[in-house]
């Protein structure tokens, strides 16, 4: 396969592993089919073996004699390290063939095991203190235990050949893996070396002239028995529809989108983005043809048959070119500006990956030809260096664009001497190391090819292009889906994606990982690998936890909380309303039922999971004590929690003071509880601070709530009168309750008033400063009515001795006579 072939060979071979589960099952299939045909058991393997003749291993058919055969043989070629890379990837296949099938009987008679093990707990362990034992029970005992070996024997074998296959696969992909570094790091004849040009030259001739060659032999052959003109009318078919689908297939295309962006004008930008398919659909279905067209002739030869099956794919990399330069470096009517770019560098973007498309289907079709004529090694690297460079070329100028326009980005704010720049978007930054990938890659590709190091050159350059090709599909891919979700939601306000096309776009970055490491030279074997690790699971204690068991726990506990989730939100908004609790009582109710609904749906998806975790308690007990120590404030907030929402001191609502914070009671959760105080702000108090220390509730229980208004009158004011206007303030309010009416109390002789207060009731006492100050106001207004002065602090001052103060002014004063005569 040539270098250029790997842009679509790597990512169809990527997609195989993102369908690793189908491929796994086609594999237990393929399995299945060859344990149908298998002999019946036969557990015989060697001397060490025999003990387990009799042993019922169930329906495995594993043939463990057929294994150590194959183990055998390829244990002798791993140690000779002689076999060629074909046959000890063929060995490989076969091995995890064999070890999937081991794996399955891994779990052979679980449920027969399980059952016999609580039956021996059941038994109890025998005695060891010198006891006798009754012999019913010690006989018994003695059954289950053989009868336990017998059905435990199969799963013993399983494990054993399993831990052999799983240890001879890594042995081969170490050997794989040491011979691709091998050949990345060895250096050959350097291509600019003159006198391997001739040879060069001499390849790329012999290659034109094997293919023309053909082509006349066949054309003469087919000519005299006749079978040209018996093909001629399938060959014209053929290419009268690739010429119909060139010249007028863009056309109905076209026509196509517009009747359905007019029927659909809310998705326009979804159905132009997928309808712009139609510039790579239609003219490769037209190459297809033409191909199709020639190959009916039957007049190419074996060589030109195969630069045949070579044209769709060439062409599809000067399509695919063609139509990501029109999604990203386009202003016209479908094109979109993805990237950001000014105006200015488009046309030069567009020029550069159509560029960049035209090169490698160049070298799709040039290098099969140069290793057709019977090229050597170096033959290959002079032919094939002036591609790599023009190929290094394009990648570089779009690198040095993506930078140039990362750091020339324009600003549109003021900068003046206090101007700070913002720092660069996400896009931005990804953007200027994506470009300074480039750069190098393009940079050092050509010089490792020129020292002759072509493998290594290879094995960069064309990667380097195709990760720059998939980041740009996934992008748009992204941006698809983010229309679509707009078409059913609608345009978002801020211009932001929407949640959803976000995390899809996330999801499908993540599946393209494995495409990336095929492209990079990761082998779809050793992807498969890591599958097959992860479906073996890890243990925990003596229980294998596999992804099936992640499933059932993750499904279970799902269940089991959207469940409780339910239950709370009928309670909340069905049931409790219609009693007579207090919001309080009702809040506490709903989160101590969630609390137990989670705690039983996770012990729940334990049990249906299979987990054994008793295994972990004495390690679970050591790590509580440190536990314990760490995080005993937590603890205490939670139990304190759990206090607040049984006993409720206090209530949502409500309106308490504590630590010197006034506010009222918005939210009461396990932790913490979250106070809003009157200016607005929240504040959050620890559960256990509202247990353990003073809280004054205002509003517990009631809303009713005293007033106290101070008073003070001048001296020598009528009391009587101030007590009575007072009186009749207090009682006109409508908030103060006249059950319990209010009290004018005379509170003393001040130093500066008389001291008078207005001690009410009030209907709710969060009402409290509105009241207050609506007696201020009534009492502002009554005394300047009725001439009762409100007197304000006056103080006189004594000098003891003034006299002094007198002299030194006298003394001055001469001073200043003298100093003027």
């Amino acid at each position: 396969m040539t270098a250029p072939r790997r842009w679509l060979t790597g990512i169809l071979a990527a997609l195989c592993v993102a369908g690793l589960g189908v491929g796994a099952a086609q594999a237990q299939d393929a399995s299945g089919a060859a344990e149908a045909e298998a002999p019946p058991v036969e557990v015989t393997v060697d001397a060490a073996a025999q003990n387990f003749t009799d042993v019922d291993t169930g329906e495995t058919g594993i043939d463990y004699v057929l294994w150590d055969r194959l183990a055998t043989r390829v244990e002798q070629s791993v140690t000779q390290d002689a076999s060629s890379t074909f046959s000890l990837e063929r060995l490989r296949n076969e091995l995890v063939t064999w070890r999937d099938r081991f794996l399955a009987a891994q779990s052979l008679n679980d449920g027969r095991i399980a059952t016999v093990r609580a039956q021996l707990d059941a038994l109890g362990a025998a005695p060891d203190d010198g006891s006798t034992e009754d012999p019913s029970i010690a006989g018994r005992r003695s059954t289950l235990e053989s009868q336990l070996a017998r059905l435990r024997a199969p799963v013993v074998l399983a494990n054993e050949a399993y831990a052999r296959a799983d240890g001879l696969i890594s042995e081969i992909d170490r050997i794989l893996r040491a011979r691709e570094a091998s050949r990345l790091t060895t250096r050959g004849p350097s291509p600019l070396n003159p006198e391997h040009w001739p040879s060069g030259l001499s390849a790329l001739g012999s290659g034109f002239a094997g293919v023309w060659s053909e082509i006349s032999a066949a054309f003469v052959s087919r000519a005299r028995n006749g079978t040209l003109t018996e093909n001629a009318p399938q060959a014209v078919l053929w290419l009268l529809v690739a010429i119909g689908l060139w010249a007028r297939g863009r056309t109905i295309w076209d026509g196509l989108r517009g009747q359905v962006v007019r029927r659909d004008g809310r998705g326009a930008r979804a159905w132009n983005a997928f309808f712009s398919l139609g510039v790579v659909i239609v003219p490769y279905l037209g190459l297809v043809a033409f191909a199709k067209a020639l190959t009916a002739l039957d007049i190419l030869g074996f060589r030109g048959n195969a630069l045949l099956d070579l044209l769709p794919d060439a062409g599809l990399y000067v399509l695919v070119g063609r139509w990501l330069s029109g999604r990203f470096f386009d202003r016209g009517a479908h094109g979109e500006n993805l990237l950001k770019l000014p105006p200015e560098v488009l046309e030069r973007g567009r020029r550069i990956v159509a560029g960049l498309g035209w090169v490698l289907a160049f070298g799709a079709l040039f290098i099969p030809l140069v290793r057709m004529g019977d090229a050597s090694t170096v033959s290959a690297a002079v032919m094939t260096l002036p591609v790599e460079i023009v190929m290094a070329v394009f990648l570089f100028r779009l690198g040095r664009l993506f930078v140039k326009n990362v750091d020339d980005a324009p600003d549109t704010q003021e900068k003046g001497d206090d101007w700070i720049a913002p720092p660069p978007s996400y896009r931005s930054r990804f953007m200027g190391l994506l470009g300074r990938a480039s750069m190098l890659v393009a940079v050092v590709a050509p010089v490792l090819s020129s020292a002759g190091y072509a493998a290594a050159s290879e094995a960069i350059l064309y990667p380097a292009v195709t990760t720059l090709a998939l980041l740009a599909m996934l992008l748009l891919l992204q941006r698809f889906v983010s229309d679509v979700t707009e078409a059913f939601s609608g345009p978002r306000e801020d211009g932001q994606d929407a949640l959803l096309a976000v995390l899809l776009g996330l999801f499908l970055f993540v599946l393209a990982l494995p495409v990336f490491a095929v492209i990079w030279g990761a082998r779809v074997e050793d992807l498969l690998e890591i599958w097959t690790r992860f479906r073996e699971g890890f243990e925990l204690g003596e229980t294998r936890i596999s992804p099936s068991d992640f499933l059932t726990f993750a499904m279970v506990f799902v269940i089991g909380y959207m469940a409780t989730r339910l239950v709370q939100g009928t309670l909340r908004a069905s049931v409790l309303p219609k009693t007579k609790l207090d919001i309080g009582g009702q809040n506490a109710i709903v989160s101590g039922l969630g609390y137990v609904g989670i705690s039983l749906a996770a012990v729940a998806a334990v049990t249906a999971a299979g987990i054994d975790l008793s295994s972990l308690a004495i390690v679970a007990g050591a790590l509580s004590v440190g536990i314990g120590f760490g995080l005993q404030n937590v603890v205490s907030n939670f139990i304190s929690g759990i206090i607040l929402l049984i006993e409720r001191p206090i209530s949502e609502g409500d309106w308490i003071e504590v630590s010197g914070q006034m506010g009222y009671v918005r939210d009461i959760s396990v932790r913490s509880t979250r106070i809003e105080t009157f200016d607005r702000t929240d504040v959050i108090i620890p559960n256990a601070d509202l247990i353990s220390g003073q809280v004054i509730n205002w509003t517990r229980g009631n809303s009713v709530g005293r007033v106290i208004v101070p008073v003070g009158v001048a001296y020598g004011t009528d009391t009587d009168r101030v007590a009575e206007i007072l009186q009749e303030i207090a009682e006109a309010h409508p908030m103060v309750v006249m059950s319990t009416p209010p009290a004018v109390v005379f509170q003393g002789f001040g130093a500066d008033s008389l001291d008078f207060e207005i001690r009410a009731i009030l209907r709710d006492v969060n009402w409290v400063l509105s009241v207050k100050s609506d007696l201020n106001h009534a009492i502002a207004k009554r005394f300047a009515e009725e001439g009762i002065e409100i007197p304000f602090a006056q103080r006189d001052i004594w000098l003891r001795n003034p006299e002094v103060l007198r002299g030194a002014d006298g003394q001055k004063t001469k001073n200043d006579g003298g100093t003027e005569a």
